[in-house]
């Protein structure tokens, strides 16, 4: 579990390995807006439009690869075990194992929403 306090700060609690515990990244867990979850990691929108995830990798839980890519977000939408991020340019980034929907920059324009399946994305 995730929670999202008011001071903009996140706690989250259960198995480490899923997200359960998110020291590791606390630093970076300043002025949240947004949480989203896969069934095993969570995503955190910064009011800077910024990403900052945790939890296990096959879930969504490492961005190292995309994290210059994941600017500006305006939203974000989790599968099972894949993420996918609307940016403000109306691009979408989504991450996590590409038979969950998780991929890269998916060229599609003038996106304004992202829904999910368990295994897929659709804007």
């Amino acid at each position: 579990f995730a929670a999202l306090l008011g001071n903009g700060r996140v706690v989250s609690w259960g198995d480490p390995t899923f997200g359960g515990d998110c020291s590791l990244v606390a630093d970076q867990l300043k002025d949240v807006r947004h949480i989203q979850a896969t069934i095993g990691a969570f995503a955190a929108i910064l009011k800077n439009g910024r990403v900052v995830t945790w939890g296990h990798p096959c879930c969504g839980g490492d961005i190292s690869s995309f994290q210059d890519t994941l600017r500006n977000v305006q939203e974000i939408q989790s599968a099972k075990r894949a993420f996918a991020a609307v940016l403000s340019d109306g691009s979408v980034v989504s991450w996590g194992p590409k038979g969950h929907g998780g991929s890269d920059v998916v060229r599609v324009k003038e996106v304004e929403q992202v829904h999910a399946t368990t295994r897929a994305f659709a804007a």
